[in-house]
């Protein structure tokens, strides 16, 4: 009876103690729940994603922003990974409704025995519940939210949809947040890519990705691992092989950042700034995409052009000896020349070295371990031995002396090189190891699209991770004679005609402006006499550049710069303008030329195409004045559909298909109207002189590339600080630069058409490959006439010496009758229409 009564009680005591749990349970409830976030949100989370930046084509150029994430959809987890992970963090997902009794059991009875929740309990969607809307406090208060919010999230949320959120919101070291990215970032390949062992590492991070990841501890990694495996081959997941193979797998996980399609850094440096200032701080977060209107072969070729370019100034001027010095023990020395495997304890110390150094535009640091009178012996920082034969490419160096001289032609590699000197291997494009040097020059590239502006390619210097000074859009330079094209310009358009006689001749100018006595002088130091236009500009003759500019006025000439883009409010009011010794950047000068190349209409040089949100809709989308010349002049916008080869038929970016479905569709739009700043008649004589220039003018060294529609013009500066080439071809216009950032003299030998043409031929022989021919359109009103070379005055039909030449139709010049007396075979000499250039 006593024991009855006891029973009772005791039964009693236990509904009471659970009515009282539940009722504690239900209060708890009630005050907790109104405060709880919605999990409607869910549905809409937006995950922290990097600023991602592309070219036109859809090649990843840059990945900025502190979390690395790419977000995967469930379909797209490997069912390898979702065995390991629900192994190792929550065996029972697919069975419960958020909460594991077990687990919290065991964080109960952690809280009774040490007073603080340690750890363990919490389900998959627990994790869900506190990494998205909780803190990582291990408070009791927090642990009855993330149950509580657990529980309401089963509710709403498919257990596909909860394993989606969990594996791309996870932090799994390194900056790596999601499986994606962890992936990318410990294994540089894809999910779906890798083995069972490497998903089951990937597993084992979440419990602690700072400490266990397999970069910070590869041994407590590798536990973690099999551990994971374990688990697995006992839930049945894998089997016995499958297990042992993958145990056996040995680590090799290193550290792999952004993997990039294109090197086109200083192109991303200026999208990631413009994306700054439209969105602020979200753009690193927001997951936006930025398609660049760089073009990825075209960047690609520049690139190449301006590293090829520095290479060859900087071998013309000499080997200015080691970087380093190091210490080769006789061991490798003995085994390079008997060319038998070199032990790894004699080469380490020599690769910890050389991988101190910086790889600069693929200009791998090399030691020199070994040479004979034959040949020369190197090791890369990778281990890789390399043996490249004295005659030949590395037999032309010798040793720099100073920028104007270099020392004697060696005979044998040791009058150039010692054993244990670091010096710098290059691939070239036959993918062959040639010896070079870091170049103390720099260069830059600019290429544009003449009809809308466009930034088809772009290269700020030799390499960004060097120097992160954007040269094509920051450096102001002295243009020189590169900027000349554009005062005959204005010259043709204020009486002057192609044939017009200037006097090459000494002229000193005692100019208020200038702080003394200015004496000009062309770069020969010679003088032509009267020199007719075309020929003073094809053969860059300074003297008559500044009687022109005295001709027409300072003031008629600065007003005529601002259509070519110029800021003519900067430059000096003084007749050395006519040099172009004021300072602007490369961008500025392709600029003016993609004038000159679309027949002269005004366009804006812009990088953008359009950003794209999260999401894949577009937030911007660019709108450039675009050439047209089948418009009226009450047209300000319109849809292209011209076969002119400066205007537009279709999408002005031609985004393949591909492309448009990956940015979402986008049709093609109307454009407003790029104005006309250049006279048809003036924009076309001046295209014929400029192509004058490379036939027989200072850029003869362009024929090379064998097409009739290259034009441009060469500049130097004074003490030759800078050179530069700006021209067109086919449907582009591009200026190289290359220079000192110091200003410092290039040397006596370089101009701009030795240092700076040789990197724009480099560049449109790679470009213009499968580029059709284009040349301007004669337009009506212009007539070719014969003349007299030496008068430029029309020549009679018996000059054995007379030349053709262009000229409006009222400005045709008068016959030259040698002595004062009209032409008797003036009707004999008719007008020729057409064009033979």
């Amino acid at each position: 009876m006593k024991f009855k009564r006891v029973l009772l009680a005791l039964s009693w005591l236990f509904f009471a103690v659970i009515g009282g749990s539940l009722t504690v349970l239900a209060g708890v409830h009630l005050y907790l729940s109104p405060s709880l976030p919605s999990v409607e949100s869910l549905r809409d989370v937006r995950l922290q994603t990097p600023l991602r930046i592309y070219s036109s084509d859809g090649k990843l150029i840059g990945e900025i922003g502190e979390m690395r994430r790419t977000p995967v959809k469930f379909q797209e987890i490997p069912q390898g990974y979702i065995d390991a992970l629900l192994s190792a963090e929550d065996a029972q997902f697919y069975s419960h409704h958020g909460v594991s009794i077990k687990g919290l059991m065991r964080a109960s009875s952690q809280l009774l025995m040490s007073g603080d929740i340690q750890g363990g309990g919490s389900t998959i969607t627990m994790q869900v519940a506190r990494n998205f809307f909780l803190t990582k406090r291990q408070e009791f208060k927090r642990k009855f939210n993330e149950i509580l919010l657990a529980l309401r999230i089963e509710r709403e949320l498919s257990k596909e949809e909860i394993l989606e959120l969990y594996v791309n919101v996870i932090f799994l070291g390194n900056r790596a947040y999601g499986i994606q990215a962890a992936s990318q970032v410990y294994y540089g390949k894809p999910l779906d890519q890798l083995s069972i062992a490497q998903l089951a590492t990937l597993a084992g991070l979440p419990k602690a990705p700072s400490t266990i990841n397999p970069l910070a501890n590869p041994t407590r990694a590798t536990e973690r691992r099999n551990w994971i495996l374990g688990r697995m081959l006992e839930l049945n997941k894998i089997d016995e092989a499958t297990y042992r193979a993958a145990i056996a797998e040995p680590v090799v996980a290193k550290y792999h950042g952004t993997p990039l399609d294109l090197n086109a850094s200083y192109v991303a440096e200026m999208a990631r700034r413009t994306a700054v200032e439209m969105f602020g701080p979200q753009a690193y977060t927001d997951g936006y995409r930025i398609y660049t209107t760089v073009d990825s072969e075209l960047q690609s070729a520049a690139r190449q052009a301006v590293i090829v370019g520095l290479q060859d100034y900087d071998k013309r001027h000499g080997f200015r000896g080691p970087e380093q010095k190091l210490q080769i023990p006789e061991e490798v020395t003995k085994a390079a020349l008997e060319k038998q495997v070199l032990e790894e304890q004699w080469v380490q110390p020599i690769r910890t070295a050389l991988q101190e150094l910086p790889a600069y535009a693929e200009m791998q640091p090399a030691a020199i371990i070994a040479l004979t009178e034959q040949d020369v012996h190197f090791l890369l920082r990778t281990g890789e031995t390399v043996s490249l034969p004295w005659e030949g490419d590395m037999s032309e160096w010798r040793p720099y002396v100073s920028v104007n001289r270099v020392g004697p032609k060696p005979k044998q590699p040791a009058d150039l090189l010692e054993v244990g000197d670091v010096v710098r291997l290059w691939r070239d494009q036959d993918n062959q190891w040639k010896l070079t040097q870091i170049p103390q020059a720099q260069a830059a590239m600019v290429v544009l699209n003449p009809r809308n502006g466009a930034i088809l390619a772009l290269v700020g210097g030799l390499d960004f991770q060097q120097s992160n000074f954007n040269r094509a859009i920051q450096a102001r330079r002295q243009p020189g004679s590169s900027f000349k094209p554009f005062l005959y310009t204005t010259a043709l358009e204020n009486g002057y005609t192609a044939a017009s006689l200037i006097n090459d001749s000494p002229i000193v100018f005692d100019d208020a402006n200038l702080e003394s006595a200015w004496r000009p002088e062309n770069s020969g130091g010679d003088f032509l006499g009267p020199t007719r236009l075309r020929k003073a500009l094809y053969l860059s003759r300074n003297l008559v550049s500044i009687r022109l500019l005295q001709s027409i006025g300072i003031d008629k000439a600065l007003a005529g710069l601002g259509r070519f883009g110029f800021d003519a409010s900067a430059f000096p009011r003084d007749l050395s303008i006519a040099l172009g010794s004021f300072g602007v950047t490369p961008l500025n000068v392709a600029q003016g030329y993609a004038v000159l190349a679309n027949g002269g209409y005004k366009v804006d040089p812009y990088h953008i195409e359009r950003i794209l949100n999260f999401d894949g809709q577009p937030v911007y989308e660019a709108r450039p004045a675009t050439v047209c010349r089948g418009c009226t002049d009450d047209d300000e916008e319109y849809s292209v559909s011209t076969n002119d080869p400066f205007s537009f038929s279709g999408d002005p970016f031609e985004i393949n298909k591909e492309l448009r479905d990956l940015v979402g569709g986008l049709e093609p739009q109307d454009y407003p109207r790029a104005p006309k700043v250049v006279d048809d008649q003036v924009a076309y004589i001046m295209d014929s002189i400029l192509k004058d220039v490379v036939q027989r003018g200072t850029a003869t060294k362009a024929k090379v590339l064998k097409r009739s529609d290259i034009a441009g013009k060469t500049g130097t500066t004074n003490n030759a600080t800078d050179a530069w080439f700006g021209g067109y071809g086919g449907d582009l216009a591009a200026v190289a630069w290359l220079g000192f950032d110091d200003t410092t003299t290039l040397g006596r030998q370089e101009y701009g058409g030795t240092a700076a043409l040789p990197v724009w031929i480099e560049f449109m022989r790679q470009a213009l490959r499968n580029r059709p021919e284009i040349h301007q359109p004669q337009p009506p009103g212009l007539v070719t006439v014969r003349i007299n070379p030496d008068t430029g005055k029309r020549a009679r039909a018996d000059d054995p010496n007379a030349i053709y030449e262009i000229f409006r139709s009222d400005h045709v010049p008068e016959f030259d009758s040698g002595n004062g007396i009209e032409s008797p075979w003036q009707e004999a000499d008719k007008v020729r229409t057409e064009s033979i250039f």
